[in-house]
C-alpha cells in the first residue's frame, strides 16, 4: 500500500465498513433476516411494544419486507404479535422470552466482533474513535440526513449502480 493510500479518507473509511460488514454478517449468520433481524428483534426487545408499521417505519423498512421478516422472527420462537388493546386491527410486536436470550448472546458476539476490528486501537484510542466517529457522523447527517443505516447503505447502493 502506498503512502497516499493510506492517508486517504475514502479508503479508510472503506476498509473499516468492509470489515465491519463482515463481522456483523458473521454474527447475526443463521438469524432471520441477518442484520435486519437484529435490528427487529432489538427493538422488540428494547422498546415498548409498537405496532408493526411503526416498528417498520422507525427502523425503515418496507412494510412489505418487515411483514416477511416478522413472519421468519415469529416462527424462530424469537419475537411475537399480539392483539394491541387499544386497536384490535392493530398487532404489538414483542420479543419472546428466547428472543432476550438470543438478543444478549448476539450483543456479546457484536461486542467481541467490535473489539477485534477497534484492537488495533488502544483502549483510550478506541473511545476517543468512537467519540469523533459519533460527531462526526452528526455533523454528516445534518448535512444530507438519512433516518437510518439501511437508508444509508441504500442510498450508497443506489448511486454506485450503473
Amino acid at each position: 500500500m502506498t503512502e497516499r493510500l493510506a492517508e486517504e479518507l475514502g479508503w479508510g473509511l472503506a476498509v473499516v465498513f468492509r470489515g465491519y460488514v463482515k463481522a456483523a454478517d458473521a454474527v447475526t449468520e443463521g438469524l432471520p433476516g441477518g442484520h435486519r433481524g437484529y435490528q427487529v428483534l432489538s427493538a422488540a426487545a428494547r422498546d415498548e411494544p409498537g405496532s408493526q408499521a411503526a416498528l417498520a417505519a422507525r427502523l425503515g423498512i418496507d412494510r412489505t419486507v418487515m411483514t416477511y421478516l416478522l413472519d421468519d422472527l415469529v416462527g424462530a420462537g424469537l419475537v411475537e404479535r399480539r392483539l394491541d388493546p387499544c386497536d384490535r386491527r392493530a398487532r404489538l410486536v414483542a420479543a419472546t422470552d428466547r428472543g432476550r436470550a438470543v438478543l444478549a448472546d448476539l450483543d456479546r458476539r457484536f461486542a467481541r466482533a467490535e473489539q477485534h476490528i477497534l484492537g488495533g486501537l488502544a483502549p483510550e484510542d478506541q473511545a476517543a474513535f468512537r467519540a469523533l466517529l459519533t460527531r462526526l457522523a452528526t455533523h454528516v447527517n445534518g448535512l444530507d440526513p438519512v433516518a437510518t443505516a439501511c437508508d444509508a447503505v441504500a442510498d450508497i447502493g443506489a448511486r454506485t449502480q450503473p
